[in-house]
């Protein structure tokens, strides 16, 4: 075989293509990277008011809700549902913070987020959590806080359904589980970007799904699971201090504010429009309970008005920053009508003792609001509207996310009630609930003469 060597001319282009690539090499070092993208700014006014929302949310708990149940069970047993009220606070605010986060709001899958922010990992006093505005953030701090607030208050509202006859040790076990295995990942579902019903479309603007379908539910597995409170039917059960319960109902009403305005996480005409919705529909469902049962009954209550506004406030959670304040009204009428005959007709017609309403009140006017926030949504009746939306197909999706919620909480609970029966028992003996679960439980009276 002969040897063939380059020619000059060959050589000479070897040498400038060589070169060429050298210089293309040396540019390509010195070319600068493309720029990062700007970190969000944190916004101070809307800081201040997520702060102030977490603290109205707080409200909601203690003193609101313990003082509106505590008011409605019989004196004997007042101290038992504050006890209870306020030791899931605490719990729960402790064990948000080393897990519960981590597993509602990180990435994981469709049902359960992650463990990447166990102990609250990498967060700082700068990092941050998006807006809803572009580049518009708050700190990251703060975002933990509110929802926080969120996950204290869902356990303790499933307390209603089963007052004056739960030990303490029981209430407190379950309440651990079932926020681990229930309300995070309905929080995550709803919630989070990777969540199966958020990925949906399905719209859940303060909690209606997470919180009070959830809750309620929950409530009437407890109910029906753990039976009627001894001498339910015949014994005088009637509340023990009404004007405590408007005292709560009361606090709930203002810090509901920061419950559904603040879950807009910035201070705009959105949290505005949450703001207004969360009075007119409020007072709507309060008007519609007492007309309704003023025509039923023949007499009007306040215990009767006081859980209308109640009904109200459930129904406009789903709803607040989506729809139009007409929307809003007809919204709250309707739940609280349909509330009041669901704690009227239907809970006395299957018998179950669900002792402060929690299924009638939060399950039912929960539904309403969330399907109901798939038709006012639309712009034509007032709504912000959502893109692509077609009522039809937004309703599928709102009725999608009440039946997962349904099963998930319902399947959880019984589930988690039964273990906990089997670990310490769920009941109190007899003998405790006829002598009053303040005596037997916390050893004190809620009044002493």
């Amino acid at each position: 075989m002969t040897l063939k060597f380059p020619t000059r001319a060959g050589l000479t282009a070897l040498a400038v293509l060589g070169l060429g690539m050298i210089v293309a090499d040396a540019a390509l070092a010195q070319t600068p990277a493309a720029p990062a993208a700007p970190a969000p700014t944190v916004n101070k006014g809307d800081t201040a008011w997520m702060l102030t929302a977490s603290i109205l949310v707080l409200m909601m708990t203690v003193p609101g809700l313990a003082l509106f149940y505590g008011g409605l069970v019989r004196s004997k047993n007042m101290l038992s549902v504050l006890t209870q009220v306020l030791g899931t606070v605490c719990l729960v605010i402790i064990i948000w913070v080393i897990y519960g986060y981590s597993l509602a709001f990180t990435g994981g899958n469709a049902f359960f987020g992650g463990f990447s922010k166990v102990f609250l990992s990498g967060v700082t006093t700068d990092t941050t959590s998006d807006t809803f505005t572009k580049g518009v953030a708050i700190p990251e701090y703060a975002f933990i806080a509110f929802q926080m607030t969120f996950a204290c208050i869902t356990p303790a509202l499933i307390f209603g359904g089963f007052a004056e006859r739960t030990k303490l040790s029981a209430v407190l076990l379950f309440v651990a589980l079932w926020v681990t295995f229930v309300y995070f990942p309905i929080a995550h579902m709803v919630w989070h970007s990777d969540g199966y019903l958020f990925t949906l479309g399905a719209l859940d603007f303060a909690g209606g799904t997470v919180v009070h379908i959830n809750a309620g539910v929950a409530a009437l597995v407890a109910a029906l699971l753990i039976g009627k409170r001894t001498g339910y039917g015949k014994d005088l059960m009637a509340p023990h201090s009404l004007t405590m319960t408007l005292v709560g109902a009361a606090l709930l009403w203002v810090g509901w504010f920061g419950f559904n305005a603040g879950s807009n996480l910035e201070a705009t005409g959105t949290t505005a429009l949450a703001v207004i919705n969360t009075f007119v529909a409020t007072a709507a469902a309060g008007l519609a309970w007492l007309f309704v049962e003023w025509a039923t009954k023949g007499k009007p209550s306040l215990l009767g008005l006081a859980s209308g506004v109640i009904a109200g406030l459930v129904a406009v959670t789903p709803a607040a920053g989506l729809v139009g304040p007409m929307g809003a009204i007809v919204l709250g009428a309707i739940g609280g009508a349909v509330a009041f005959y669901f704690c009227t007709t239907v809970k006395n017609a299957l018998g179950y003792d669900d002792s402060l309403d929690v299924f009638g009140i939060h399950a039912i006017a929960g539904i309403v609001g969330s399907i109901g926030t798939g038709i006012f949504v639309s712009t034509a009746l007032g709504g912000v509207g959502v893109a692509d939306y077609s009522m039809a197909g937004q309703l599928w999706k709102q009725f999608v996310a009440v039946v997962v919620v349904i099963l998930w909480t319902g399947i959880g609970s019984l589930i988690l009630f039964k273990i906990v029966d089997v670990i310490i028992g769920l009941r109190a003996t007899v003998e405790q609930e006829r002598e009053g679960l303040d005596l037997t439980e916390q050893g004190e009276r809620a009044y002493n003469m």
